[in-house]
């Protein structure tokens, strides 16, 4: 008599989480398929390691860590208050290039810079209208 060959119940998938460099893996699946999936993971990420990186510089940051009054200086700068600016004006240009701020800031940063002498304010409360004292040449510094 021969014996039924026994069927043994199918292996719990492997994890594995790995870590090369900054990028972070995460493989699952039988043992016999991991081997082969690993290698072609550290293949891919060697093979694009050894490509050079092109970083790009556009404008004067890329980073969006800027401060209201920053933002409205760069506004500034660029010859945005060449013609006077409501309030309302300020705030939505503003939110065009993506910096949503509340209006208070905005209207404290422009505040700020009129006590510098950078801004010149003209009208009513809750009117006002901001432009620049003097062309933004005359500040900035020839480095």
């Amino acid at each position: 008599m021969t014996e039924a060959p026994v069927e043994q119940p199918p292996k719990p998938p492997i994890k594995v989480k790995m870590k090369v460099g900054n990028l972070e893996f995460e493989v699952e699946g039988q043992p016999e398929q991991l081997e082969e999936a690993m290698k072609r993971i550290l293949l891919t990420v060697t093979k694009y390691s050894k490509q050079p990186v092109i970083v790009t510089e556009t404008g004067k940051s890329s980073a969006r860590a800027e401060t209201c009054k920053g933002v409205v200086q760069r506004l500034w700068s660029e010859g945005y208050f060449a013609n006077s600016r409501s309030l309302d004006e300020v705030y939505n240009r503003m939110a065009q290039m993506g910096y949503h701020y509340d209006r208070t800031a905005v209207a404290h940063s422009l505040i700020d810079l009129v006590k510098e002498g950078i801004l010149g304010r003209d009208g009513r409360p809750r009117r006002y209208r901001y432009a620049q004292k003097r062309p933004p040449t005359q500040y900035m510094s020839t480095s």
